[in-house]
């Protein structure tokens, strides 16, 4: 920038300050609800490929997976990497709606559940990756998660 204040890079804009100037009582404050999230269509998309979260009532999460794996022949949740078709990329997560519906462990069948397990695994709270290990924690099971690829944001 230059000392006139110019930007030269962009000689058509000035350069910007976002100082208000006004006295304390003129301070306000903005809340902004917008996203990019979700958004199918333009030149920028990042579609959401899937919404998870298992409802277990009074069970315990670990404890009850666990015996779905035993009763359903598995060694351990790695071994459920080779019997479903997940996503083989890095896909951004954010916290379900609150008003959205979870797939009930008791009344679900018990593919969708082990799948859903199995994704939950690969999640942390901002980021599925198929690469990590599967975690199955209370923490990791409880979660209300949906997930969208950022594919047509950065490309």
């Amino acid at each position: 920038m230059n000392p006139s204040g110019w930007n030269t890079r962009r000689a058509c804009r000035p350069a910007l300050h976002a100082n208000m100037g006004g006295p304390m009582s003129r301070v306000r404050t903005e809340h902004l609800a917008s996203t990019l999230l979700g958004k199918d269509e333009g030149a920028i998309r990042c579609p959401r490929v899937i919404r998870l979260g298992l409802t277990f009532g009074a069970a315990d999460c670990v404890e009850t997976l666990e015996r779905l794996l035993v009763e359903a022949g598995y060694a351990g949740p790695e071994s459920l990497r080779g019997v479903f078709s997940i996503p083989e990329k890095r896909l951004v997560c954010r916290p379900l709606p609150p008003d959205a519906g979870r797939l009930s462990v008791e009344r679900g069948s018990r593919a969708a559940v082990l799948r859903q397990a199995l994704m939950l695994g690969l999640c942390t709270a901002q980021l599925y990756d198929p690469a990590r290990p599967v975690l199955w924690t209370a923490s990791s099971l409880g979660r209300g998660l949906e997930l969208f690829d950022l594919e047509g944001f950065y490309s």
